[in-house]
């Protein structure tokens, strides 16, 4: 059984609560923001969008680091805020590693959604000891991408679920126990083994997706992961979406490369999971998980505690790799 240090579990939202949109890496439109915030509204939330956002720079950013730091710091700090939901990532998240204190999040637990570049904001999150969720971002939510749009307003509302995906030829079967980790492979191998790390007693499941790199980059991230950190303690794997990739290498898919670089750990690997650029359906990074591959499927399950109805979602039956 997993026997790691507990990790707070911020408080699921009620009907009325706050929800804070922010940008803290590349600019969207405020149309999207607008239209995000209409959707969040519908699930009986109040929206209310950072006052920066809209603040381009350098043609990229939504502000400065410091207006983009500034943002960030409000919705956290502010208690009447009860999640923080990102626009969307790019770059530039890494600006304000420095600019929020560890103690902020630990003093204002609350949930923070994002994805992609936002991957190291998850990770500092995680690593000051508090959940977050790797999931759909504002400018998802204002274009309703399913099934993630759904089951993040469940989340949220405190409805975990557990993930049923079908069996995939590369898997490796096995149980595994620990806490979920990870995400953008760019972003976490560039923040990993940094002065930001998870403590060394915590056995970690991996998660990890990437988006328009080339295989031999993948390689490259891959290993300096696998350096970066005692990899013995990553008691399960689990590989995402590669969307966009550019084969320089001789692989007929991106996970029967990094399979077979791990033929000297005996854990278990599910490939397919519907994480990633284009179906990135929620998972709680810091929460104690379980996973379980066999032949015909992989099984996640969340293993928290709180007023919650844990449902399934089966992706199978949903069509969602057709």
């Amino acid at each position: 059984m997993y026997q790691g240090k507990r990790i707070v579990q911020p408080p699921f939202l009620k009907a009325g609560d706050k929800v804070a949109l922010v940008s803290p890496a590349y600019w969207v439109p405020q149309e999207a923001l607008q239209q995000a915030a209409e959707i969040i509204r519908g699930w009986g939330l109040q929206p209310v969008i950072g006052p920066h956002t809209n603040n381009l720079n350098v043609n990229a950013y939504a502000g400065t680091a410091d207006e983009r730091a500034a943002d960030l710091l409000w919705a956290l700090e502010d208690d009447s805020i009860k999640a923080v939901i990102c626009s969307r990532g790019g770059y530039g998240s890494i600006h304000l590693l420095n600019r929020i204190p560890v103690e902020c999040y630990q003093q204002h637990p609350k949930w923070l959604i994002g994805h992609g570049d936002i991957t190291m904001l998850l990770y500092a999150i995680a690593y000051a000891g508090v959940m977050c969720i790797h999931g759909p971002m504002a400018f998802q939510i204002a274009s309703s991408q399913e099934p993630a749009t759904s089951i993040i307003r469940k989340m949220l509302f405190g409805t975990l679920p557990q993930y049923r995906i079908p069996g995939n030829p590369y898997n490796r079967c096995g149980h595994a126990e620990g806490i979920l980790v990870g995400g953008n492979l760019s972003s976490y191998s560039t923040v990993a083994g940094t002065k930001i790390h998870l403590a060394s007693k915590h056995d970690i499941i991996l998660f990890i997706e990437e988006v328009e790199e080339s295989l031999h980059a993948i390689d490259r991230l891959f290993y300096m992961l696998r350096l970066q950190y005692d990899f013995e303690r990553v008691k399960g794997i689990i590989f995402g979406t590669f969307t966009s990739i550019k084969y320089d290498l001789q692989y007929g898919s991106v996970e029967q490369m990094l399979v077979a670089h791990l033929h000297e750990y005996e854990i278990p690997v599910c490939c397919g999971f519907p994480v990633g650029s284009n179906s990135c359906i929620p998972l709680i990074e810091g929460a104690p998980c379980s996973l379980d591959v066999t032949i015909d499927r992989s099984v996640l399950t969340f293993n928290m505690k709180g007023n919650m109805e844990p449902y399934e979602a089966d992706f199978e039956k949903q069509n969602l790799f057709k």
